[in-house]
């Protein structure tokens, strides 16, 4: 039972924190309501949880053998977002004359996690965290797996409510612009510790 709520502690306080996938919901709940972004929402929970499962089953293994594997998803992740995060600060308070003229679909979010750097360190640490050698490890796995799943939901689930409670507020197309700036930078400084590890990895590659 402790193990349980362990998982269960791990899995809330790693949701619902501020991250690229609650910006995103965010952002997309204050642009285009609840029910236009509740494809967004489902594939990001979806698509963390096949995430973590197959994480689970050995892609981490994968990545140890080939390093550089991890590497180059890690430096198309990160352009991603820093693109995300500009069609966000593009993005105006019509949402007929946005860069982005509709809220991204459930498999956009649900791929988005495979270059999501938060999504890889979340997956990685819950398997190594919460696997151990006296039960078995599939079951292990699936049942942290299986977690996330239900904490997901309404954990980034409370990111999109917020953002539809902020569209009410902002009903003029000034204030949509500067909330839209804002969350595109929040979106870069989240990028930015993923930033340096790149470079850094990068420079040490190099010496």
């Amino acid at each position: 039972m402790d193990y349980l709520f362990a998982v269960v502690l791990f899995a809330v306080s790693s949701s619902v924190t501020p991250g690229p996938n609650n910006i995103m919901v965010m952002t997309s709940g204050v642009n285009f309501g609840i029910r236009k972004s509740l494809p967004l929402l489902a594939g990001i929970c979806v698509g963390f949880t096949i995430m973590l499962f197959l994480v689970g089953l050995g892609f981490a293994q994968l990545f140890e053998l080939f390093p550089q594997l991890h590497f180059i998803i890690k430096c198309i992740g990160t352009l991603y977002l820093l693109y995300l995060a500009y069609v966000i600060a593009q993005s105006a308070g019509s949402v007929s004359s946005t860069a982005q003229a509709k809220p991204f679909s459930f498999m956009k979010g649900a791929l988005f996690q495979w270059i999501n750097a938060k999504a890889w360190v979340v997956a990685s640490g819950a398997v190594v965290a919460f696997t151990t050698t006296e039960a078995s490890f599939h079951t292990q796995n699936m049942m942290i797996a299986l977690t996330f799943f239900i904490v997901s939901f309404p954990c980034v689930g409370v990111w999109l409510v917020f953002g539809s409670i902020l569209k009410k507020r902002l009903n003029s197309s000034r204030s949509r612009k500067w909330f839209n700036l804002m969350m595109s930078g929040l979106l870069v400084v989240s990028v930015l510790p993923v930033l340096q590890e790149i470079v850094r990895q990068f420079t040490a590659s190099n010496i």
